[in-house]
């Protein structure tokens, strides 16, 4: 547990603009994962990008622990070297098991801008995928993740027949209220958990929708499931159709639309005045705010949602108090099994250890004062001695498995180097030592 860190930023204390600025394009992210691991001496990497937050989730190399990499991390982020308290400030940084804690409340929406939604458990899982292609996640960060995404289907059966908060159900509502019940087409723009859900939610509510898609399978695919109509992103933006409103939540790192194809749009809209609604999920936008506001469309984008759901968060947090409980618990195991797995060679070589010892006293004795016994003797004492010798080793195993969970890895080494307990040396060839030596028994009487 001591090699997983975490470096990240969110809209709560940096902003949606910081989020936007650091961000690393969808496109460029397979190249950028391979020299951000290399640029920051990590052995695994993922990098998990959403609309309110940056998250670099990493693992140190086997025998050191995951340190505080808030300025290397900045640095390559924006490829300058940071002035002076510039990364404390803007990125937050997590090692250990707060670490794992912190992925787990991730993954189970509760550090969300709308506390419990379930889309980042998703976007996760899509980080992950791109982790695992680029060749930057391995053992750890894939135990990690996967222990966060089933911690996140648990609390999904927990909250069974409840009806999660998401932005997307926001974002639905301000769609449907601009429409005012008028059968205007909704254009859907790149194929997103939040486009997703915001679809599923316009579709009930009978609005003709417009899937929008550089790849046009994935738009197809959601098109079907919401009775759409799909369209590539290129065609779009060269001849784009009459819609009401845009729901935006497209990858890379530039607007998707120019100020041309706004033009049009503002021009060809079918409802009551020239002012189309855009809610913009996009980080960095996939609006330029201001080319938006020159065409006359009303642009929200992810800084007035955000505001918008704050009030409503200690509301969710009280709700979602069963979750919280749930991570606790969840952590409480996990502590104990990756700190006994962590240590579980060194507790295999004391095991050997004792074993080791009873073998080599058993033949020293079975060479002196009992070199009388027969076979069988000799072959049950072997018997005896070997399981005397499990139990013993049993006590302080089971005391170091305890302590593992609530000491750091230092403190296990320390135990073991003290105690000399060194592979392939035998314990009647140790050195002495003088310091240590007992003092000479007093005669009896």
């Amino acid at each position: 547990m001591h090699q997983i860190g975490v470096v990240g930023l969110s809209y709560r204390h940096a902003g949606i603009d910081e989020v936007a600025r650091l961000s690393i394009p969808k496109a460029d992210l397979e190249t950028r994962l391979r020299s951000l691991r290399e640029a920051l001496g990590v052995s695994e990497l993922l990098y998990l990008g959403t609309c309110n937050r940056i998250e670099l989730l990493f693992a140190a190399p086997d025998g050191d622990s995951a340190g505080d990499l808030r300025e290397p991390a900045l640095e390559q982020l924006t490829g300058r070297r940071p002035p002076p308290g510039q990364a404390t400030r803007l990125l937050r940084a997590w090692a250990g098991e707060s670490a794992l804690e912190h992925v787990l409340l991730l993954a189970c929406g509760l550090d969300s801008a709308q506390a419990g939604e379930h889309e980042i458990a998703a976007q996760l899982r899509v980080a992950w995928e791109a982790a695992r292609a680029a060749g930057t996640s391995g053992p750890l960060l894939d135990r990690l993740v996967g222990e966060a995404l089933a911690m996140a289907n648990r609390v999904r059966r927990l909250q069974a027949g409840t009806n999660a908060p998401s932005l997307a159900d926001l974002a639905a509502t301000r769609v449907l209220e601009h429409l005012a019940g008028r059968p205007d087409p909704v254009a859907l723009i790149g194929v997103s958990p939040m486009t997703r859900r915001c679809g599923l939610a316009l579709h009930r509510a009978g609005v003709p929708l417009l899937i929008v898609n550089r790849s046009l399978a994935p738009a197809t695919e959601l098109a079907a499931s919401v009775s759409g109509r799909a369209v590539p992103l290129e065609q779009f933006r060269a001849e784009p159709q009459a819609v009401a409103a845009l729901v935006l939540a497209a990858g890379g790192g530039t607007p998707v639309l120019d100020s041309r194809a706004l033009q049009l749009l503002a021009a060809s809209h079918p409802g009551r005045g020239n002012t189309p609604l855009a809610i913009d999920f996009g980080v960095p936008p996939n609006l330029d705010p201001e080319e938006a506001r020159g065409a006359g469309i009303v642009r929200i984008g992810m800084g007035e949602l955000v505001q918008e759901v704050q009030e409503g968060r200690v509301t969710e947090l009280l709700r979602l108090a069963p979750v919280r409980a749930a991570i606790d618990a969840q952590m409480a195991r996990l502590r104990d099994e990756m700190a006994t797995r962590a240590i579980g060679p060194q507790l295999a070589e004391l095991r050997d250890t004792f074993e080791r010892i009873a073998a080599d006293e058993l033949e020293r004795a079975l060479s002196a004062e009992l070199r009388g016994l027969t076979e069988p003797q000799r072959e049950a004492m072997g018997h005896l001695t070997s399981r005397l010798a499990r139990r013993l080793a049993h006590l302080p195993i089971a005391g170091m498995r305890a302590a593992a969970a609530h000491v750091g890895p230092e403190a296990i080494e320390a135990f073991f180097g003290r105690a000399r307990l060194q592979r392939g040396v035998r314990v009647d060839t140790l050195p002495s030592d003088a310091t240590e030596a007992p003092a000479p028994e007093e005669p009896l009487p």
